[in-house]
């Protein structure tokens, strides 16, 4: 008995899965399997609309169908979560889709970067938790980074892909961008320049270090030739981050 039940829920998922080459199971008129077809695939496809909005403007009805149902038929999900779901896209747009005709060429760093914020929302982590001194003075003390703080590399402009913006090749420049959860947990994203890109690596590098030190090895490492301009713009900087709660004050003393 349970043998037969087991048989018949694969074969009803087989045929929800993929209705073309799948045959629905016997006994169940036709009529009553399309309800579940069309629930099933419009709530994946709903799903996904919603967790990367850019991504599906970039498709008429028919072409963001047609991605979705290869999703659907085609991927194996390792999660029954419906919170993972979008990941599972993720996987596979980077493990089964690269280069696949017709596709955008930027479509893994896109949805990458809408993913990034479901991601950073759904992280467990409490800011309140974290031992710092808020007021500490970020030059002589140790900054301590939010671990909710990402820094990302594209070689996209991801952040300006729209209906009006499809690059059909990379600029020169990689752009670098970090997404942050703050302490009221709304997710944010800022564009990083050269100086910011390298005290963030530095900082998670060198995590003992105080913020002028950190400041001095950013100016070293892209051989600036006034480093206490660095030092002045990147305490500026500092200021600005722990504004943001990326940067969450200064290590406490132990």
């Amino acid at each position: 008995m349970r043998e037969n039940l087991e048989q018949l829920q694969a074969a009803f998922a087989g045929h929800i899965r993929n209705p073309a080459n799948v045959p629905p199971p016997a006994g169940i008129e036709d009529r009553r399997m399309q309800v579940y077809r069309e629930l099933f695939f419009n709530n994946i496809s709903q799903l996904l609309a919603g967790n990367f909005p850019v991504l599906r403007r970039l498709y008429d009805t028919a072409g963001w169908s047609q991605l979705v149902h290869e999703f659907y038929v085609e991927h194996r999900a390792k999660t029954p979560l419906f919170s993972e779901l979008p990941q599972e896209f993720l996987r596979y747009v980077q493990e089964q889709r690269q280069g696949r005709g017709g596709d955008p060429p930027f479509l893994l760093e896109l949805a990458h970067y809408e993913w990034v914020e479901l991601a950073l929302s759904l992280e467990q982590i409490d800011l309140a938790a974290i031992m710092a001194n808020p007021e500490g003075d970020l030059l002589e003390g140790i900054p301590l980074l939010s671990p909710l703080a990402w820094s990302l590399s594209y070689r996209y402009a991801v952040h300006r892909i729209s209906e009006d913006f499809r690059p059909a090749e990379p600029p020169a420049e990689m752009t670098h961008l970090l997404a942050y959860r703050n302490r009221a947990d709304d997710v944010r994203f800022m564009q990083l320049n050269e100086v910011s890109q390298g005290l963030l690596a530095l900082m998670r590098e060198q995590p003992a270090l105080s913020g002028r030190r950190l400041l001095m090895l950013a100016a070293e490492k892209i051989r600036h030739s006034t480093p206490e301009a660095v030092i002045e713009s990147g305490g500026a900087l500092l200021h600005d981050l722990r504004q943001r709660d990326v940067v969450l004050g200064t290590a406490p003393n132990m």
